[in-house]
């Protein structure tokens, strides 16, 4: 009889046979389990029941897993809840679009019970926003201001919604301003050194935050064979 977590996971997934499997493997692990099949109550239940982390399939009847995802993410009684997509779809457009919607990592169908443990860990791992020590959780930056206490980032004045990774991935680099991280360290430093993910995530982030950001795109910048960094001001 395994020890009961307290973790609360919500699984959103309409194939019957495919979210036995998941919520049998989950609660033998522990894991509290929330079942749904449909994207509607799914958004309820996230809204209601406050889990720790959601399973999402992208293919669901009514309301599909991307709208379900954006929508959790825009909520502000959801959005720091960490999401992992489950697609049966491997090409890198579902991917990109998984991920830009707010998706914190992705498992391509079908997944071993064991990937799919060690993924559910990975993102729990993480935990809630973390502030990067040694940094202010509010870092002002050339109109820009990311507050991780408030989760919240302003541009001009004006808000604009991020997903948890996104605002980690931003704070940092703009607590670091003219350095310049790799794809590696950013997994490391940003995501969980844990996290099973490819640094095909980061870009894609990156690429989600600039869209994000609008006019102040270009403060992320993009040093071709390295990685990334955050505009220094002072040197331009």
């Amino acid at each position: 009889m395994p020890t009961v977590k307290r973790e609360k996971l919500l699984v959103i997934e309409d194939e019957a046979d495919i979210l036995e499997v998941i919520e049998y493997n989950l609660a033998r692990e522990g894991y509290r389990v929330i079942a749904c099949r449909e994207g509607d109550e799914g958004l309820r239940r996230a809204r209601r029941d406050n889990p720790d982390l959601v399973l999402l399939d992208l293919m669901l009847p009514g309301t599909d897993g991307v709208e379900v995802c954006r929508q959790l993410k825009q909520d502000p009684v959801t959005r720091a809840v960490p999401v992992i997509i489950l697609t049966a779809k491997s090409e890198e457009s579902d991917v990109v679009l998984g991920l830009g919607v707010g998706a914190d990592d992705y498992m391509t169908k079908p997944f071993s019970p064991r990937e799919l443990i060690a993924r559910v860990q990975a993102v729990l791992r993480r935990g809630p926003l973390k502030v990067e020590r040694g940094a202010g959780d509010r870092v002002v930056r050339d109109g820009l201001v990311v507050d991780m206490a408030r989760h919240e980032v302003l541009a001009g004045g004006k808000p604009i919604v991020f997903t948890p990774t996104e605002i980690r991935l931003l704070h940092f680099l703009a607590s670091h301003p003219g350095r310049v991280f790799d794809r590696a360290h950013l997994l490391s430093r940003v995501i969980g050194e844990d996290a099973i993910v490819t640094d095909r995530n980061i870009d894609v982030h990156v690429r989600s935050i600039r869209q994000k950001l609008g006019e102040k795109r270009e403060l992320i910048e993009t040093v071709r064979g390295v990685g990334y960094r955050f505009r220094d001001a002072q040197s331009t």
